[in-house]
């Protein structure tokens, strides 16, 4: 794997960067991609993997070794004063690779859960939204209700001056709009939190301003069986199988010989006593070593240890797509619910208005209720606020739908 898995990421970053436009939920997320500290913990994280396979398959650090004799050795062409051995160490032919092999299916493993972050990141961002949007939402719809509310009030008060209703009806008005009022001011409070909550998910500044576009729109169910082999959650966890299947492979190299290759030189002295060829000259001498790896045990336990640990990645995968196709199931019976009640919501949205046309109209004529006619308010106010609870609630199980369906088509060996 090469170092230049850092350049798709990047792209990504900056990939249709353009003056902030609040409204838009994909501007959100690029800054939240850009500055979030646990993404990019995750990212260093995978950044920091790639620097094991340099280490792991290095060769050994060669061994030098000096000797000076305190009492010269005599030998026939003199006395040998020094000595200097140079030893390198070779493990098993293809032993390096594999472990190079296994470290980067590790950080390959690692960018996965980069991946599988950012994605759970962009879910609780959109999440974040869909409640500011509902919230916003919600608050406007109050406020035109306290002004339907307080022609309401007007036209008790008319007809009590006229003497031909009561004044406990302008008293039930003020009653009901002390309620929308409180509820008005709780739900500000909530929209501040709400923000804050969000711009720290951003990692930016607590009061930065965040705006919501004037609608959501609702993403079609998935149908059909998903393959989720694809997910960032299932890759890793199939990367790290890869690598410990290696690992089994490496045991076994690491249970052969090790090879040495080296050189020892010696210095000599020349005699005085006397005069053979080569007097005085230097000895230099080939070596050839081999390791022994006769305690096995080591490496049958490390074989064992690999096996269980891929063994055990396999089942965790299994367990993961198990629990994402559950997921993914319940969230598409949220998203065809929401679907649903959102028909719903219009169509009797639209009848509550028709009734409450006809009360309104009734009630000035001196012939309807007025309570009916406050009753049939809360009811259409219910009806609003339940809708767009509801469509908030489908925007949310949408992103997580789009979360659990993620799919990463990088190539692990570009």
């Amino acid at each position: 794997m090469k170092n230049n898995r850092i350049i798709p990421f990047i792209w990504f970053l900056v990939l249709g960067f353009s003056q902030l436009q609040a409204q838009q939920i994909q501007d959100y997320l690029q800054i939240a991609s850009e500055n979030n500290p646990e993404v990019q913990a995750a990212y260093t994280r995978f950044e920091a993997a790639l620097q094991k396979a340099p280490q792991v398959s290095s060769l050994p650090d060669p061994t030098l070794t000096m000797s000076a004799f305190g009492r010269m050795i005599e030998t026939r062409l003199g006395a040998q004063e020094a000595r200097f051995s140079l030893m390198q160490m070779f493990p098993w032919f293809g032993t390096n690779n594999l472990r190079k092999g296994s470290a980067e299916l590790m950080a390959e493993a690692r960018f996965q859960d980069f991946l599988a972050s950012r994605e759970s990141l962009f879910v609780k961002v959109k999440e974040v939204y869909a409640e500011i949007y509902r919230i916003e939402k919600s608050i406007g719809i109050m406020e035109e209700d306290l002004e339907i509310l307080d022609s309401y009030r007007k036209l008790a008060l008319n007809r009590f001056e006229a003497g031909s209703a009561p004044m406990v009806n302008v008293v039930k008005v003020d009653i009901d709009r002390e309620e929308l009022i409180t509820r008005i001011a709780l739900m500000k409070d909530e929209l501040e939190t709400r923000k804050i909550q969000f711009n720290y998910l951003l990692n930016r500044n607590e009061s930065a301003m965040v705006e919501v576009q004037d609608s959501l729109r609702l993403e079609n169910e998935i149908s059909g069986i998903s393959n989720f082999e694809e997910h960032p959650s299932v890759q890793s966890l199939d990367y790290e199988k890869q690598a410990f299947k290696k690992e089994i492979e490496i045991s076994k190299k690491e249970g052969l010989p090790m090879l040495g290759l080296g050189l020892d030189y010696s210095i000599i002295s020349e005699r005085t006593d006397a005069n053979p060829a080569n007097n005085g000259q230097d000895a230099i001498m080939p070596m050839f070593s081999v390791s022994l790896p006769i305690f096995r045990k080591k490496y049958k336990a490390a074989r064992e240890e690999a096996r269980l640990m891929a063994q055990a990645t396999e089942q965790e995968k299994k367990a993961m797509i198990n629990e994402l196709s559950s997921e993914a199931e319940m969230l598409n019976y949220e998203l065809k619910k929401a679907r649903q009640l959102m028909d719903l919501y219009d169509r009797q949205i639209t009848s509550s208005n028709q009734a409450n046309k006809l009360l309104i109209s009734g009630f000035s004529n001196a012939n309807a209720d007025f309570e009916e006619v406050l009753q049939m308010n809360q009811d259409l106010l219910m009806l609003k606020i339940q809708k767009i609870e509801t469509l908030a609630n489908g925007y949310k199980a949408a992103a997580k739908l789009d979360y659990l369906h993620f799919k990463n088509n990088t190539d692990a060996n570009e």
